[in-house]
Parts: structure tokens; C-alpha cells; sequence
């Protein structure tokens, strides 16, 4: 049986036989945000079934290609949709592009996602810079035997967004004249959308925008060394905030909407890791 180390491995070989780029920063690109990569320059596209060990999407608005290339002279790695663990994928198999990204060689993760509005003060079509999280999985991808090669037993979660990062981002939107909020993301498992009573309970707890990804990687990063910063966009208000049936194809919509900020605001901020 094939190890971890040993997955990793082929896939990195596979990436370097067809890509030059060594990648500085990595892109995970949420529900209907993948059109970012259109701004990608000298890419190389990889669908991820051709990728060994990488998994089949299944999700609208996740179209499952690895594109390596450069935005403002940096190079990048885009996910262009994510796997998750609702679609029946291992929690291991949710965070292997992220090990294979940092063995690749990128230092910065950006993770990006379409959420819900938890805060009564937000709006559809709203950007918030991640600060911390709420894991409400009740799971954790680093759960078995833990390999030092990629991390300690017991990783400290304190610092897990990087506040140069999220400076960053506050000072990209400032030049851009961009409107952003500042906010708790809570993860939470899926695939239903969550009851009126459980987004009572998230804003309670102190999160402002719920979503079913993001977490596990932010997890894995970190324990990996990342330095790592977050993108929600604000696709919807959670259920029972106002009388209205949650939909996968407006939150699409509604991500599509928001892509000019959205692109914008991740163009500046790449441009600020150049040095």
C-alpha cells in the first residue's frame, strides 16, 4: 500500500514533467469564484483527473483544474474548485492538493469560498478577509498517525491567518476602494444548508459567515508551515435572516457578481508578495 509521502511524490513528478512554474502562492477557488484564473498569465492547465491521487468534483461552479502560471510576475498555483468532504471524499483525500502545493513550493495559501451571511450587518455581494475560524465539522483531517516530515503531533491553531497577510488584503482594498469586512468563518460539514436555529447558534458563538469547506485545509496548512490568509464571498444571507429559500445556482449567481472586486482585490494582494 502506497504511503502518503509516496502519493505526494508522483504527483509532484507528474506537475514538474508538465509545468515549469515553481509556484510561490497557492489559490483554492470557491463555489462560482473559478473565473479568477482567467487573469493567470503563461498557464499551464491540469484537469484533476489527469492529476494522479487527485479526486473528481462533483460541485457546480467547481470545474476541478490545477493552473500553474503567473499574476504580477508571481508565480501561482490556482485550484480551480476544491474536493469536500460531503461528496464523499476522505478527509485525506480533501487536503491532498494542499500537501502537494506546499511540496511544490508555495510559501502563501490563499483559500477563498462562497458563504453565508451570519452577521445581521452583512449583504450578499460582500467581501470578508478571514481572521480565525469555528471548526463545527466535529472532524479533523490530522486525526491518525502524524508523519513530522510534514508537521508536529500537536500544531498551535493561534496564529492559523496570518495578520501580514490579512494587512495586506486591508491595504489592497484601501487602495483599490474596495469595501471589505473583517470576520469568523465557521465551517460546518454539509451538504444541507443550514436551519434558522443553527445560524442563531453560529452567531452566538462569535462567526460571522458559514460555509462547508475551507477549514480542513486551513487545518493542514497550517500544520505544514503555510502562512496562510482567507476570501469569503458573501453569497447569501443564512437561513431565517430573511424568508427566502437557499439555492446552489444563485449563490453562483451571486458569486459571479461580486468577480470583478473579487479578482481586483486577489490581483493587488499577489502583486504585494512579489518581494
Amino acid at each position: 500500500m502506497e504511503t502518503l509521502t509516496e502519493k505526494i511524490n508522483q504527483t509532484i513528478q507528474y506537475i514538474k514533467a508538465k509545468s515549469p512554474h515553481t509556484p510561490k502562492v497557492g489559490i483554492v477557488l470557491g463555489s462560482g469564484l473559478g473565473a479568477f484564473v482567467d487573469k493567470i498569465e503563461n498557464k499551464i492547465i491540469l484537469p484533476y483527473q489527469d492529476l494522479p491521487h487527485f479526486k473528481k468534483v462533483s460541485v457546480k461552479g467547481h470545474d476541478g483544474k490545477l493552473i500553474l502560471g503567473k499574476i504580477n510576475g508571481v508565480d501561482v498555483a490556482a485550484m480551480q474548485g476544491r474536493f469536500h468532504f460531503y461528496e464523499g471524499h476522505s478527509l485525506e483525500d480533501v487536503v491532498f492538493p494542499i500537501r502537494v502545493l506546499a511540496k511544490l513550493g508555495i510559501k502563501v495559501l490563499t483559500l477563498t469560498n462562497a458563504a453565508g451571511g451570519v452577521n445581521l450587518g452583512y449583504r450578499p455581494g460582500e467581501l470578508v478577509v478571514i481572521t480565525d475560524h469555528i471548526n463545527l465539522t466535529g472532524h479533523n483531517p490530522l486525526i491518525g498517525p502524524n508523519d513530522e516530515e510534514f508537521g508536529t503531533r500537536f500544531p498551535d491553531m493561534t496564529h492559523t491567518y496570518d495578520e501580514n497577510l490579512i494587512n495586506f488584503l486591508d491595504q489592497s482594498a484601501r487602495e483599490l476602494k474596495i469595501s471589505i469586512q473583517k470576520g469568523v468563518y465557521a465551517g460546518v460539514l454539509g451538504p444541507s444548508y443550514e436551519t434558522p436555529s443553527e445560524i442563531k447558534m453560529i452567531r452566538i458563538l462569535g462567526a460571522d459567515v458559514v460555509g462547508m469547506s475551507t477549514v480542513p485545509e486551513a487545518i493542514v496548512a497550517n500544520h505544514l508551515g503555510l502562512k496562510i490568509c482567507g476570501i469569503s464571498c458573501v453569497t447569501n444571507l443564512g437561513a431565517g435572516i430573511i424568508n427566502k429559500k437557499l439555492n446552489h445556482d444563485d449563490i453562483k449567481d451571486e458569486a459571479l457578481k461580486v468577480m470583478n472586486n473579487f479578482t481586483e482585490l486577489l490581483n493587488h494582494f499577489i502583486a504585494k508578495l512579489r518581494d
